[in-house]
């Protein structure tokens, strides 16, 4: 579907506002000598790995940039354990290592440890379609994403990543300042911005839902997300993503209109009663308590 003009002026607006936005990461990001310095010390100690680590993501199609969530990660050594038991170059705690088929010990393993890293930001871009919401999912989960966006009603980085793990956020950070050493901040933060766009600019309109695919059906504020997520298995944020205002609409107007793809929406028309019944029950609980 072709953007309308209001919104074709709006993503103008947003792309010249670019330089101003990527700024504000800027600022937030240490962009000393010191940093720079101490950063490209590290990729330099460990070409070796650093050259192995881009080969491995450049045969998949992902950015060379991805070498600095190594960097951060455990400074490309191999044999490092965090106090949180995450192992390795790529630092695989044992449930996401289990999630891939990585077995403990292969977490020291730099082949076997980056396939599975390769293998793990493809999908987590395929779900979030930009790397800094990735490298945020690495780090804390995708359990924890989905939380924050739950709770900012936004499937933005920049709007959500305040209900995130303070840790996260600094590893965001940090991964920014890596970047910004390397030279390759403006790409992460280009593709930060395209993302954004195509969410809210060019897909329906601006709506986030695509109307050849979607189909929509009218709620009413007594229908809990979560537990509507939960019934139709499927993720909160990816719930989220195709009604990014329901929320708002729900709770100002005690309706709304849910979209879903026409492939999912007859099992929601299903279960419709079941999941009200379940969203009233589970909502008076909490408010009980």
């Amino acid at each position: 579907m072709k953007p309308n003009l209001k919104n074709i002026v709006l993503a103008g607006i947003l792309l010249l506002c670019s330089q101003i936005m990527n700024a504000q990461f800027l600022a937030a990001s240490d962009t000393s000598e010191n940093s720079v310095r101490r950063y490209k010390s590290i990729i330099s100690a460990n070409k070796e790995i650093v050259e192995f680590i881009e080969y491995s993501l450049a045969q998949k199609g992902l950015p060379k940039h991805l070498r600095n969530l190594a960097l951060i990660e455990s400074h490309f050594n191999r044999n490092i354990t965090s106090g949180a038991g995450a192992v390795g170059v790529w630092q695989f705690m044992t449930s996401h290592a289990n999630q891939y088929g990585l077995t403990q010990q292969n977490r020291n393993d730099l082949y076997k440890s980056t396939k599975t890293a390769v293998i793990s930001l493809t999908n987590l871009y395929k779900k979030y379609n930009n790397w800094v919401t990735v490298v945020a999912a690495y780090n804390c989960g995708e359990g924890n994403i989905a939380k924050a966006m739950a709770a900012a009603n936004s499937s933005q980085y920049h709007v959500f990543y305040k209900f995130l793990p303070e840790e996260t956020i600094n590893h965001v950070k940090k991964y920014l300042n890596a970047c910004y050493a390397t030279g390759e901040l403006q790409s992460v933060l280009s593709n930060y911005n395209s993302s954004r766009m195509n969410t809210v600019f060019f897909v329906n309109g601006g709506s986030g839902k695509n109307s050849e695919q979607m189909a929509e059906t009218d709620i009413n504020a007594g229908f809990n997300l979560n537990v509507i997520a939960d019934e139709l298995d499927l993720d909160v944020s990816r719930l989220l993503s195709w009604n990014p205002e329901i929320s708002q609409e729900l709770q100002d107007k005690g309706e709304g209109t849910l979209y879903l793809p026409k492939d999912i929406m007859p099992d929601f028309l299903l279960r419709k009663n079941k999941i009200l019944s379940r969203s009233i029950k589970e909502t008076h609980a909490i408010n009980t308590k």
